[in-house]
């Protein structure tokens, strides 16, 4: 199949990006600014705890920036913005699988209803593009192989359920009123200024504070790692050349084990093994997720370029070099969760 790139599609020229200051919205928001075709950019963001207008920084003083403080789930606020945009990119969620495992109501809130409620409005003011941004772990655990867009959800954690959930109302709004609806899923991220409670950042900031880092279980637990430019890019193909209806599959077929990854994190910090302690695995944690994207590479010409090695030792220079953006998230008193899940004797350590 031919590649399809940016430049064969229409101009962008206005596009919403919600959740537009967090982790990988705010990288998005910044590409789509040096973009030529886009004339202007809105972010609408609820600015919880995993949001921060710190993420946008000097893009907030672009001309072709506004920035609206509401919920995706204010249906008279996102049916005013929507009105004047020809592309949506929705990243706005509740994401972090721990927090799914206690406040799971306000995942499917956010994450479900909002999603109808940006999906409604869409139709309405008759959206020309809208990317609903997704995750690996709809797939729930692959032990060999790996998931392509065709493969049924099966996931396993409260926040994963509610991924998919979202995924398939986007993707009936697409069937039923021929909404022009695409979904991307990616693997884990990983970069500059993601919230410390992912494993990543969290390791990283307690390495540079002197602390242990603790790993669930053995250790053992394979994820695949992406850097968020490289999901930025993936989704910047899809919102432009993207079938409608479509999944795609965002990847770059890195795949670490917690152990493999700790002991990189270690040696890029200065640290031994002897900073490392293993807890009892948490509840419900997959062994493995895996996804194909032969499809976005086939159709998209997908091709994420970030070497793994390199870009962690960058990411942990802008923590060292930051201590001011992280050191209050981790004081956020909005952030901590209970040590123990009900239920089970699960340590809530890690990630």
């Amino acid at each position: 199949m031919a590649t399809v790139t940016g430049a064969d599609a229409a101009p962008l020229q206005a596009v919403l990006v919600t959740g537009g200051a967090g982790f990988i919205g705010s990288h998005f928001v910044k590409r789509l600014l040096r973009c030529p075709d886009v004339a202007e950019v809105t972010v609408l963001d609820a600015l919880t705890y995993a949001g921060s207008l710190k993420n946008l920084g000097g893009a907030l003083d672009d001309p072709k920036l506004e920035f609206v403080h509401a919920s995706i789930l204010d249906q008279p606020v996102v049916d005013a913005v929507m009105g004047r945009h020809t592309a949506v990119v929705h990243f706005a969620a509740e994401s972090h699988v721990d927090r799914s495992f206690f406040h799971d109501a306000a995942f499917l809130s956010t994450n479900v209803l909002g999603t109808q409620v940006l999906l409604d409005a869409a139709l309405r003011h008759r959206v020309r593009r809208f990317v609903h941004v997704s995750t690996d772990e709809v797939y729930g655990p692959w032990l060999t192989g790996a998931a392509s867009e065709r493969d049924r959800l099966a996931p396993t954690v409260p926040y994963a359920a509610s991924k998919a959930a979202s995924d398939l109302v986007a993707l009936s709004y697409a069937r039923t009123y021929g909404a022009p609806v695409c979904v991307t899923r990616s693997s884990n991220n990983y970069g500059p200024a993601q919230h410390p409670e992912k494993i990543i950042p969290l390791f990283i900031t307690s390495l540079l504070k002197g602390q242990d880092v603790a790993l669930h279980g053995d250790g053992k637990h394979v994820r695949n790692w992406l850097h968020v430019q490289d999901n930025c890019a993936g989704i910047e193909l899809v919102l432009r050349a993207g079938r409608p209806g479509e999944i795609y599959n965002l990847s770059d077929g890195i795949d670490l084990t917690n152990n493999e990854l700790t002991r990189i994190l270690l040696q890029l910090c200065g640290a031994g093994w002897d900073r490392v302690r293993y807890v009892p695995d948490r509840t419900a944690n997959d062994l493995r997720y895996a996804m194909d994207c032969a499809k976005a590479r086939e159709e998209l010409g997908y091709r994420p370029t970030h070497d793994l090695e390199t870009a962690l030792a960058e990411t942990v220079e802008w923590y060292r070099s930051r201590p001011d953006r992280w050191a209050p998230a981790l004081r956020d008193p909005a952030a901590p969760l209970p040590r123990i899940l009900p239920g089970g004797p699960e340590q809530r350590e890690a990630i």
